[in-house]
């Protein structure tokens, strides 16, 4: 039997359109008809799952693997990968499930429960919803996440930040850690190469840090265990050409240095080709090398390179002292933090070890 998708009007005309209000397309759906998404169908002026509860893979990570450097760093998280997605990004790497609704691939049915066991099994301390928008899933991943609190694990979004406002309000209660990727700072880049709009993914990402920074003193009348969270990472995939102009690298550590916070953790990552781009060439190492002494520069705390093999150990900001050793997207040790500090000057350092 369908489930009712949340977020959705229905019309106050007779023609059974409603307007999906999960994400900030805000589509409208004519009856018998998917949203942009391909997980939501109108069905006579109702809204209904139709990826509730299809999976397409899951797998067990190390947590760097999201990426997330500084949210239990060294522990395993348990992947969820589903199908469709509210972008359509030239560049996609799971294209064929973004792309795609169950009806045209092969899909798992899994129960929340059965995943949090699993989750168990294996000796994940976190669940990820990732390999395709997890927006996509929130009625699956909420209900999941709730089961997963009771146990201890942790929830996690590798997601685009194109929620809708109401949406990830509620997202925001069951979410322990996000992984936003910041494609670009310039809305032709969002309109062309993904098919969205840049101000909503800023506004929640805004939404998202403040959350955080709001909730450290403020009561928790609901019980809910991530009252001092979410944590927050951002990753910015550098395409040559496209968005990897000096000027463009220096806007987007502004909007981070200066709307979030120097300590908000940043990911550049190389592009292979791939998809509708197949035709461009790996980003130049020098341009990520660059991305990163801009970001320094400007005064992020923690800028790190993905997609290739480099320095990614966490050092102190203040003194430079080593915090967390990595090979790979393994760590290694983890060591000289303390209460949140740095042990070796007392800096404050954005960790979440537990």
């Amino acid at each position: 039997m369908l489930q009712e998708a949340k977020f959705y009007e229905k019309s106050s005309d007779n023609d059974k359109t409603v307007q999906c209000r999960l994400c900030s397309r805000y589509c409208k759906i004519p009856n018998k008809s998917f949203g942009f998404c391909k997980s939501r169908k109108n069905i006579n002026g109702e809204l209904f799952l139709y990826n509730y509860p299809k999976i397409a893979s899951y797998h067990k990570d190390p947590i760097e693997k999201k990426p997330l450097y500084h949210f239990i760093p060294g522990s395993d998280t348990f992947s969820i990968g589903g199908f469709g997605c509210n972008f359509s990004c030239l560049n996609c790497q799971n294209y064929m499930l973004a792309r795609n609704s169950y009806e045209f691939n092969n899909s798992t049915k899994i129960l929340p429960e059965t995943i949090v066991k699993t989750a168990l099994s294996m000796n994940c301390r976190s669940i990820s919803w990732t390999y395709n928008e997890p927006t996509m899933y929130f009625e699956f991943a909420e209900k999941t996440a709730r089961i997963a609190q009771q146990n201890n694990i942790k929830n996690i979004y590798v997601s685009n930040g194109y929620m809708s406002e109401e949406s990830l309000h509620e997202t925001l209660k069951f979410i322990d850690a996000f992984n936003i990727d910041l494609k670009s700072m310039n809305d032709e880049f969002y309109h062309e190469i993904c098919g969205g709009k840049l101000d909503f993914v800023l506004d929640n990402l805004k939404t998202i840090y403040n959350e955080k920074n709001k909730n450290k003193n403020r009561k928790n009348p609901d019980n809910i265990q991530n009252n001092n969270h979410p944590h927050l990472e951002i990753t910015t995939l550098l395409i040559d050409d496209l968005n990897t102009s000096k000027d463009e690298i220096e806007s987007i550590c502004n909007f981070i240095y200066y709307e979030l916070g120097s300590e908000v953790p940043v990911h550049f990552s190389r592009f292979f080709p791939m998809y509708k781009l197949s035709h461009k060439n790996p980003t130049d190492l020098k341009i990520l090398d660059l991305a990163k002494e801009i970001a320094i520069d400007i005064g992020l705390e923690y800028v790190y390179l993905g997609n290739v093999q480099t320095d990614n150990n966490s050092y102190c900001p203040e003194c430079h002292e080593l915090l967390v050793s990595r090979e790979g997207f393994y760590t290694s040790t983890t060591q000289n933090i303390k209460d949140g500090h740095c042990l070796n000057c007392g800096h404050k350092l954005n960790f979440v070890l537990e």
